[in-house]
């Protein structure tokens, strides 16, 4: 594994009780007095999947990552009621409020269901008057089941394909060792049209360390997720990407997103890449955190003029 897929050394680690007590591990990189970007990861995943974007951002940033409920080394919910989209609004709010003093603001970036969390927190005084920005990267905000693409359209029934996607999400079998198989079966659902074996291995390697029934319980949340109208309240300048091969959340999400926000700063569709964006690209992903920081958290970032030409290639790429 070459050093952009190896877990980055934090500065300091910290925790945080969310609402009900349940602890949620956090980790800070990069420069102590650099704007902050705070990235909240998806589903199956943990601080390590943000570890490509974290090593392109922290010379220039103060980059504040942490652990969903469940995931890496936050604690599990202790009852059923601690899954929902309620309590990751509430996670992220515990960890705003520890890590962005008040006065200040950070960008915020979510990929999958990290950016159904940023919506969730939508209409909460604590988190937008933290937020300078958000990204969505590679996320959806109700429908999933309708429009995922794992199971091609041509091989079965549209009632058929929801009743496997949904148990794809909802399967409490443990996922035993990475091998081969699971490399390439995570390479084909996740990942896009030409996937490199070391993007494959870190996939699998992230995900594989979800334990089995956090997976399934938060499988079961996003199987009846509708968030359409915290999108509709969520008023920070935010950006939409997706891979044009994303088989998870379509990019028929990322459009109807853009469209339903009050404040969409741009649509960045990144060719032939999958689900993982932050894994597949992350310079891309990283050159919409730094644009979305010099426009709109006052912060003047070096390398601007190279993510000026980033996002302007991008564009006319998705064209």
């Amino acid at each position: 594994m070459t050093l952009p897929y190896e877990a980055v050394a934090p500065r300091r680690a910290f925790e945080v009780a969310s609402a009900d007590g349940t602890r949620i591990h956090g980790e800070e990189f990069g420069r102590a007095e650099g704007p902050t970007v705070v990235l909240s990861h998806g589903w199956t995943c943990s601080i390590l999947f943000w570890a490509p974007v974290i090593r392109l951002l922290a010379p220039d940033f103060r980059v504040v990552a942490y652990d969903q409920r469940g995931h890496g080394r936050s604690a599990p919910p202790a009852t059923r009621k601690g899954y929902g989209t309620g309590v990751l609004a509430d996670d992220l709010q515990a960890v705003l409020e520890a890590a962005v003093p008040d006065g200040e603001q950070a960008v915020l970036a979510g990929h999958s269901m990290g950016g159904m969390t940023i919506m969730a927190a939508s209409g909460r005084e604590q988190v937008t008057r933290r937020t300078a920005a958000v990204l969505l990267a590679s996320t959806g905000s109700a429908r999933l089941l309708g429009s995922t693409e794992v199971l091609p359209q041509r091989l079965s029934a549209r009632w058929l394909r929801r009743a496997l996607h949904r148990q794809l999400l909802v399967s409490p079998l443990p996922l035993g060792p990475v091998t081969a198989l699971t490399r390439a079966a995570f390479a084909y659902g996740v990942l896009g049209a030409s996937p490199t074996r070391e993007q494959a291995a870190f996939t699998a390697r992230i995900v594989h360390a979800c334990k089995a029934r956090q997976r399934a319980a938060w499988g079961r949340v996003l199987a009846v997720l509708d968030l359409d109208a915290e999108l509709a309240a969520l008023t920070a300048p935010t950006a939409v990407l997706a891979g044009t091969h994303d088989k998870l959340t379509p990019r028929v999400h990322a459009r109807g997103m853009a469209r339903a926000l009050p404040h969409c700063v741009g649509v960045t569709e990144l060719p032939g890449l999958g689900h993982m964006t932050p894994i597949e690209d992350p310079a891309a992903v990283a050159a919409v955190i730094r644009s979305l920081a010099a426009d709109h958290a006052g912060s003047s970032v070096p390398g601007q003029a190279e993510t000026r030409k980033h996002d302007a290639v991008a564009e006319e790429k998705s064209a």
